[in-house]
């Protein structure tokens, strides 16, 4: 995009200082994003997001999310006396047309602006330490909200919902469209997922039952969705663009599906697939430190049921892909879809070995 239709966009926000340069900032998947320097010392510099539509159909309804829990964090960082609050929690620029409205539309495309965390570094390491630190900060996302006094919209339809990912599996299977369901190995693993259905589905039949809360979750808890500062504190929770009404097991499950395997989620070497129980402890350690004072029993004893679900869950959701014809993730190959799936399947069996262990440990944190 040109340097003139940049300036212009920023323009339409209500910012402080002038603008020296527009240059892309980091290296995301989803949103397109520039840093936007000023002019001036005492102005502080920006970040400007083309939002993607594609993945956020309903960006007022993100925005408003993103709204309201900022404003809520702020608040909590206020009345705790907290200092330097600006680099605690992320602050949003209204448009000049509306203070309202946190984005404008150009061409329709979405943008956004946010001011710029200066000193604020992000990591991509999973080891025990920062593991622990993932765990405290986004435990602590959450207790801040869990007294939040709006209602969140959900921003990704039946993002985590199990029972929804096994009804595309089922849908896909019936039709068939890329001819690969009678194959051997896909026939093995969809035996071995159905071993493991009713399991896997306790989560919703809580929720329907009214024993498990859907409370206000990050839904995206990767170690590079945090903002250290110099000394290795944790400043912020970032990204927020997930953030909605889910159970608390989408954080805590989907941290350690990524974090906690051994090897990358595509390696084909079943045997160095296996489930890290130095990174599940640190991060449970951290996660029980700032969330056990508001989780219910229910919560915190389904925890390691929660470690399992999400491998199992992204092993559906794979094997759905590969069957559908490769349309969802991108493949390197042709059976790339599989062989993720395969992946996750075997991370899912690895945990389910491990689960009097982990179950001894969660009670263990909580007896501290």
């Amino acid at each position: 995009m040109k340097q003139e239709e940049l300036n212009h966009i920023v323009s339409l926000f209500n910012i402080r200082g002038t603008v020296a340069t527009i240059k892309p900032l980091g290296e995301g998947l989803i949103n397109d994003t520039l840093k936007v320097n000023t002019a001036e010392d005492d102005a502080p510099d920006y970040v400007l997001q083309r939002v993607n539509t594609n993945v956020f159909p309903d960006v007022d309804m993100v925005m408003r999310n993103i709204h309201a829990v900022t404003t809520h964090i702020r608040k909590k960082l206020e009345a705790a006396g907290e200092e330097d609050i600006d680099r605690k929690v992320l602050q949003f620029v209204p448009s000049k047309e509306d203070s309202a409205k946190l984005y404008v539309i150009v061409d329709g495309q979405y943008w956004r602006m946010m001011v710029f965390v200066p000193d604020a570094i992000t990591k991509q390491a999973v080891n025990a330490e920062s593991s622990r630190a993932a765990g405290k900060a986004f435990g602590n996302f959450q207790a801040m909200l869990a007294d939040i006094p709006v209602q969140l919209g959900e921003t990704i339809k039946d993002f985590h919902n199990m029972e929804f990912r096994l009804q595309q599996l089922r849908e896909v299977i019936e039709k068939d469209p890329a001819g690969r369901v009678k194959e051997p190995q896909v026939q093995q693993m969809l035996a071995e997922i159905n071993k493991h259905v009713d399991e896997m589905c306790k989560a919703e039949r809580l929720g329907r039952e009214g024993k498990l809360p859907k409370r206000v979750c990050h839904c995206d808890t990767k170690v590079n969705n945090m903002m250290f500062d110099d000394k290795d504190n944790v400043l912020c929770v970032i990204d927020l663009d997930t953030v909605m009404p889910n159970f608390i097991f989408s954080d805590y499950g989907d941290f350690l599906r990524t974090g906690a395997n051994f090897v990358a989620e595509d390696d084909p070497d079943m045997k160095s697939v296996g489930f890290n129980m130095d990174i599940f402890k640190a991060f449970t350690e951290g996660y029980l430190a700032s969330a056990k004072g508001f989780l219910t029993p229910i919560e915190t004893e389904n925890l390691p049921y929660a470690a399992a679900l999400f491998p199992y869950m992204q092993c559906v959701r794979f094997l759905w892909d590969y069957l559908n014809g490769d349309k969802y993730w991108k493949c390197q190959y042709p059976e790339h879809n599989f062989v993720r799936a395969n992946n996750q399947l075997h991370l899912f069996l690895s945990i389910e070995n491990h689960l009097p262990e982990m179950t001894d440990f969660v009670q263990s944190c909580l007896n501290k």
